[in-house]
């Protein structure tokens, strides 16, 4: 008997020395696969995906799931909860666009060729000069700037010789150490830090000092580069080093980051010396060899352009008298033309750049530098005919503008040409103020486009009710509200292919991005999409903003309001009914 329970024993020891050595096993290859995943997550490749798989409703969970077949950059920013609120309000406040979106779309994303399809036939010389691209930023944000980098690492395999970054004395924390140690990894960046705010004008000097190519390229710090952007430009430059190019600057939405194609344009300005686009001729385009041709351009937009640095320094570089920003690109443009050189817009070459909603920073206690350097700009070049420009701005008559000499020398050095002979020769199409113009203008035409949807918009929360004006349905500025479907003051609602919810096709319904919640108003329309652009996802009936990244709700009582989209929520379902 003893010998039979000491046997067992043995074999209950066995089993339990089993059991421990199986869920050692066990842990250890948990603790393995957990640890792996974890690795695997943090890594480049996933953070790429999970930033991605936002394109795709079906991964963001109690919201608005599924697909409308049609993807879209837009539904990157549907808002999920209070913190991505937080993050939109928080990105137009310091940085004037969405940041939600900026952050969602990762550093790497795919953009169309908006080139004319001849220039894909077109081909360059193998021996262009190599370019060091000159990056000034100040304050901006981290995916903004980091996706300006990778486009144009991603989109330059030849012709790079560095990209150069200065920092105008930014105070963002993310700037300083965790930049330092990003760009560590790439040997084609380095960045140059100011020891004080200097400015656009002034810190673009810094770099083009510092560069090493023999041709610089300016870009904005919110930039998106295209395909094959950078040799059509250089190869203007070889063939001439007196030209100086600019590309096509396409607009990426401040609001939903979109990209879209910008037409052929060249720019021009008025009597207040502010830069504006003017629309070419229809006449321009007589052939599609003419859709790649060079434009002539009497000035230039000043974010972005290229010229020989020999040619940079010769003409003078920037004013260093000019402040911060403003009319640089106009002085530029001037001087480049007057003393002997040339400006071109070069069609094959585009670079998408994000318009947005206004300047994020201030001038640094330095006041109005858009005036005081209009000033020094009127004083140095427009000869008498800067009586026009004190004609538009009287409030500038007497302001100081500072010591102008050396650029009075410079000038005179240069052997420049009268602005007399500029505007005969460069802009004969600009007016006087009070001239009547006998030109012909060819504005923009826009479109109609196409409806999509129309009818009454009835709310599904609230069977017989429907969204209506408080008035008469051409009454600007009203908030809409919900009126009995059988008594409402409007006729139909129509949804159309620019993504315009129109009241009786006379204004659209327009949602505030600053007060996302009630101020949502019947305003006039003005095809720029932004706080007047919506997505109607039929199959789950909700009207999705793609601004604000929320949803048309219906409120307490009979207010209308935006909310966060979710797909189960009968107050944010409406349908058109007939």
């Amino acid at each position: 008997m003893l010998l039979y329970l000491q046997k067992q024993i043995a074999i209950m020891r066995m089993k339990l020395c089993q059991r421990y050595i199986c869920l050692c096993l066990f842990l250890v290859i948990f603790i393995w696969t957990i640890l792996n995943l974890m690795t695997l997550f943090f890594s480049g490749d996933m953070k790429s995906k999970v930033l991605n798989d936002f394109d795709d409703e079906s991964h963001i969970s109690d919201s608005v799931g599924g697909s409308d077949n049609d993807q879209d950059v837009n539904e990157v920013g549907i808002v999920l909860n209070n913190e991505d609120s937080k993050l939109i309000e928080h990105g137009y406040t310091k940085h004037a666009f969405n940041l939600l979106i900026s952050k969602r779309l990762g550093l790497h994303r795919q953009i169309k060729d908006t080139r004319h399809e001849r220039c894909q036939l077109k081909t360059y010389s193998p021996d262009l000069p190599f370019a060091s691209i000159i990056i000034c930023f100040h304050n901006e944000a981290w995916t903004v700037l980091l996706r300006t980098l990778h486009s144009v690492l991603d989109r330059t395999s030849e012709y790079l010789q560095e990209i150069i970054l200065v920092d105008d004395f930014s105070d963002i924390t993310y700037l300083k150490h965790e930049l330092d140690n990003y760009i560590s990894n790439y040997p084609k960046i380095r960045i140059i830090r100011a020891k004080k705010r200097e400015g656009l004008i002034r810190g673009r000097m810094i770099g083009a000092n510092a560069a090493l190519g023999q041709v610089l390229v300016f870009l904005d710090s919110h930039c998106e580069v295209n395909v094959n952007w950078l040799p059509p430009l250089l190869e203007r430059i070889k063939l001439d080093r007196h030209t100086v190019v600019c590309p096509v600057i396409d607009i990426i939405s401040a609001d939903t980051f979109e990209y879209k194609a910008s037409p052929a344009v060249r720019g021009g300005f008025n009597w207040g010396l502010h830069f504006s686009w003017d629309q070419l001729s229809p006449a321009s385009f007589k052939s599609s060899e003419d859709h790649v041709k060079p434009i002539r351009s009497p000035t230039m937009a000043g974010g972005l352009f290229a010229i020989d640095k020999e040619y940079f320094h010769y003409l003078g570089d920037y004013d260093p008298g000019m402040e911060i920003w403003g009319a640089e690109n106009l002085e530029i443009s001037f001087r480049i033309w007057m003393c002997g050189g040339q400006l071109e817009i070069i069609p094959c070459s585009r670079v998408g750049h994000i318009f947005r909603r206004r300047r994020p920073y201030g001038s640094d206690s330095k006041g109005d530098t858009m005036a005081q350097n209009s000033i020094r700009l009127a004083e140095v070049w427009l000869d008498e005919y800067k009586k026009y420009f004190y004609d538009v701005r009287k409030d500038l008559i007497g302001k100081s503008f500072g010591n102008i000499t050396s650029r009075l020398n410079l000038r005179k050095r240069l052997n420049c040409k009268s602005f007399k002979w500029y505007l005969e020769n460069i802009y004969p199409e600009m007016l006087f103020p009070n001239k009547r113009s006998e030109k012909i203008v060819h504005l923009p035409q826009r479109r109609n486009p196409a409806t999509v949807w129309k009818g009454k918009l009835q709310s599904i929360g609230r069977q017989g009710y429907c969204l209506d004006s408080p008035g008469q349905s051409s009454q600007k500025r009203a908030q809409v509200v919900l009126h009995n479907c059988d008594e409402i003051n409007s006729k139909y609602w129509s949804f159309n292919e620019d993504r315009e919810l129109k009241l009786d096709g006379l204004l659209c319904l327009e949602a505030s991005i600053v007060r996302v919640k009630k101020s949502i108003r019947i305003m006039k329309c003005h095809g720029q999409g932004g706080d007047q652009e919506w997505k109607y996802m039929k199959n789950k009936n909700l009207l999705y903003h793609a601004s604000t990244g929320l949803c048309l709700t219906l409120g307490d009582g009979f207010n209308i309001e935006m909310g966060i989209c979710k797909k189960n929520e009968e107050k944010q379902k409406w349908k058109f009914v007939y």
